[in-house]
């Protein structure tokens, strides 16, 4: 049986993005970005709402698309594939796409004269904090495919010797409020190797939730025959998570260890609960495939990679044309999606950017994944 329903959520979460980041434009909790307009916290708020699991879910995805992958690839066949799907796109993006957000970011942020070449030298050599927000070297949203390549090497002699034991873990027999409570083991992983925020403890720690946990069939069935009961606990979290921020201002103050402690617990505990609502509702509605999610699932991965350079471009033309903050919204959302696949399918037509970039051949598509 195929399950197309995992497919249908990776293809959401990166269509996601394309909001994601257009309201990162505009956030308002003082982080700057390639790009920077007006802080509107209504729009700052919705991303506060789907920060804690956006990101989570996708690494989970990957680990039990490894559970799949493994039943049908060697590893060393599976480590080629990740370094032809992650590897080559990973240092491709960095030479070629990324010094284009840069270019933007310098001359939004730094009045740069310079032409584009000059500023590719100044991507390599500009001291920077990674991010890129403000130019030099970032990875810039490609940090994703650097984490999953690292990870997905990490864990695959665990897998491996796991895909081969006869005893399998008894997932199925966990009860749901013990499965809750292992919104601690991410808590507590992002305190190892953390690089700019971003933890490589807390992100293999959802990949192996996703190869361990997720990817076993009655572990699925049970989160879609308790879907509402976890949609009842997600939505209180998600409420406390996203204002949080606001009570810590007034009444935190004084007590920022307390604050911290309080507020990884909410952040986690709802990552965790809305990631299980999701599986659990997707089981139930998005098992299905049609000509429009057959295209998506195949081509999820190169719209990724592709997305934000033409949100940062259209972005720092949307500020210069308009100064109307809906119009500016609308222009670098609409503009994006719609040169992203422009340019994917242009991509995806050249043999050698279809290499460079891992991008499939839509000659079958792929819209699920194998038991």
């Amino acid at each position: 049986m195929r399950k197309y329903y995992i497919d249908n959520i990776r293809w959401l979460c990166v269509l996601l993005l394309f909001p994601y980041h257009t309201f990162m434009m505009f956030n308002a909790f003082d982080e700057s970005f390639y790009v920077k307009g007006a802080d509107i916290e209504t729009t700052t708020l919705i991303m506060r709402a789907i920060y804690p699991w956006l990101m989570p879910i996708l690494f989970l995805v990957a680990g039990l698309s490894s559970a799949y992958a493994l039943n049908k690839r060697s590893p060393k066949q599976y480590i080629k594939e990740r370094v032809s799907k992650l590897l080559l796109p990973l240092v491709f993006g960095i030479l070629i796409l990324i010094p284009v957000q840069t270019y933007f970011a310098e001359r939004f942020h730094n009045n740069y004269t310079g032409n584009y070449f000059e500023q590719y030298i100044l991507f390599f050599t500009k001291p920077t904090d990674l991010s890129g927000y403000n130019g030099g070297f970032t990875p810039a949203h490609l940090w994703f495919l650097a984490y999953l390549f690292v990870i997905s090497l990490i864990a695959l002699p665990v897998m491996y010797l796991y895909q081969k034991s006869v005893k399998k873990l008894p997932v199925h027999k966990i009860p749901l409020p013990v499965l809750l409570l292992f919104f601690l083991v991410p808590g507590f992983a992002q305190m190892i190797f953390d690089i700019a925020g971003k933890s490589v403890g807390e992100y293999t720690t959802w990949f192996l939730f996703g190869y361990f946990i997720i990817s076993n069939g009655k572990v699925q069935e049970k989160l879609e025959k308790h879907r509402f009961l976890l949609l009842g606990l997600c939505l209180p979290f998600m409420i406390i998570c996203t204002f949080f921020l606001k009570i810590h201002e007034t009444f935190f103050n004084e007590i920022l260890f307390i604050y911290v402690v309080i507020y990884e617990v909410i952040y986690f505990f709802y990552a965790w609960t809305a990631i299980l609502t999701i599986f659990g509702f997707a089981k139930r509605y998005l098992n299905f495939a049609n000509k429009t999610t057959s295209y998506m699932s195949a081509s999820s991965f190169g719209i990724y990679v592709l997305h934000q350079q033409w949100t940062v471009i259209t972005a720092y033309f949307a500020l210069i044309l308009t100064a109307s903050v809906p119009l500016q919204m609308v222009l670098i959302l609409t503009a994006s999606i719609v040169f992203t696949f422009i340019n994917f399918e242009v991509f995806k037509r050249v043999p050698v950017t279809r290499f460079m970039f891992g991008i499939k051949e839509h000659k079958k598509e792929n819209a699920g994944n194998e038991k």
